[in-house]
């Protein structure tokens, strides 16, 4: 089989998640070959992703346990990677507690009544796993289906979130959010400490159907300062992966421009911390400190490169990465839509090869 050629999902061995190369990394263990997988690898550059997808709302597509499964294991056997990601969004426990809002193409997140006011903050009830049944149902899907291979599940971070409730939708600035946070820290703490019990449950859901792990996305983080991360952000992010702790699976945290919040990051309770493209992962992994593994971080617009130049910038993550101690490759974002597919498939084949032990 050549790398261009399409890939079964492996579900012969490793016969159980838990010795696959991807865990065993996230728990600093040794590994046959460095681990790859991609964040937003679920859709986007596959055309078989948007075949199954055509006609249908992405929210309504996180909410059909079938068509969810097809798309979270489209990448597993097309590129062969070391885990699966569950295809959903972070905004589906809010969908799913009521609140009005939808994706919009080409904006993203848009909520119809904002949450600026303590009598807005009341509108934001608990999640019940009941909300999000189509969840459970998805995931023993495709644990099912994905045998030896993880499945990732994942949640939005509360300062995301927040964000998107009190701006309304995506914001450059996070003014109003920043307005709330330094003007109403009350009203604040309040609102994160809600959506960290949300994104809590959500995580739960998930793990108790069967991920083998979970991310907690936290997009719009870069947008603070260390100091304002660690005093009005951080204890809700804790909440969330403390919530989880008890269950042993990785946590992963992730931002977006969030070098100068590593080291914080990991101190909320993450065992694996992923960096974007900005940092090299040697400095990252000495901002992050001992005892976690590092993921990234190919900047994903080198994709669009000769597959040469790829392969260079490929050896350099590889190259930082060995005095980062334990590394899972991925890119230092999201798949990037218009990205040629098969640019991913060499891009695992090459780290395999390059990385086997």
């Amino acid at each position: 089989m050549s790398v261009n050629d399409p890939q079964p999902a492996r579900t012969g061995a490793p016969a159980v998640p838990h010795d696959s190369a991807f865990l065993r990394a996230c728990r600093g263990e040794s590994v046959p070959h460095t681990p790859v997988w991609f964040m937003r690898q679920a859709g986007r550059s596959l055309p078989e992703y948007r075949k199954v997808r055509q006609g249908i709302a992405m929210l309504d597509s996180c909410t059909r346990p079938e068509l969810v499964t097809e798309i979270t294991l489209q990448p597993v056997r097309r590129h062969g990677v070391d885990a699966a990601i569950y295809y959903s969004d972070i905004v589906v426990p809010l969908k799913a507690i009521g609140v009005d809002l939808d994706i919009r193409p080409g904006v993203g997140p848009v909520v119809e009544e904002p949450v600026r006011t303590r009598a807005d903050l009341e509108r934001l009830r608990a999640l019940e796993p009941e909300d999000v049944g189509y969840v459970t149902e998805a995931v023993r899907l495709l644990t099912r289906e994905l045998g030896g291979t993880p499945l990732i599940g994942f949640a939005g971070a509360p300062f995301t979130l927040a964000s998107y409730l009190v701006e309304g939708g995506p914001s450059r600035n996070h003014e109003r959010t920043k307005a709330m946070m330094y003007g109403d820290p009350e009203l604040w703490a309040a609102l994160l400490d809600r959506l960290a019990v949300i994104t809590g449950t959500f995580l739960k859901v998930q793990i108790e159907a069967g991920a083998s792990a979970v991310q907690l996305f936290d997009s719009w983080a870069g947008a603070l300062s260390e100091a304002d991360y660690r005093r009005s952000v951080m204890p809700a992010s804790q909440k969330v992966f403390e919530s989880v702790a008890h269950y042993g699976v990785p946590r992963i945290h992730f931002g977006v421009g969030t070098g100068e919040l590593l080291g914080a990051m990991g101190e909320a309770g993450a065992d694996v911390v992923g960096a974007d493209w900005r940092v090299p992962l040697d400095e990252a992994a000495r901002r992050v400190g001992p005892g976690r593994a590092v993921q990234g971080n190919l900047d994903p617009a080198v994709l669009f490169a000769p597959r040469e130049a790829v392969e260079v910038q490929a050896r350099r993550v590889l190259d930082a990465a060995r005095g980062a101690g334990s590394h899972i490759f991925n890119l230092g974002h999201g798949v990037l839509p218009e990205t040629d597919p098969d640019a991913l498939t060499r891009l695992v084949a090459y780290v395999h090869e390059q990385t086997a032990r």
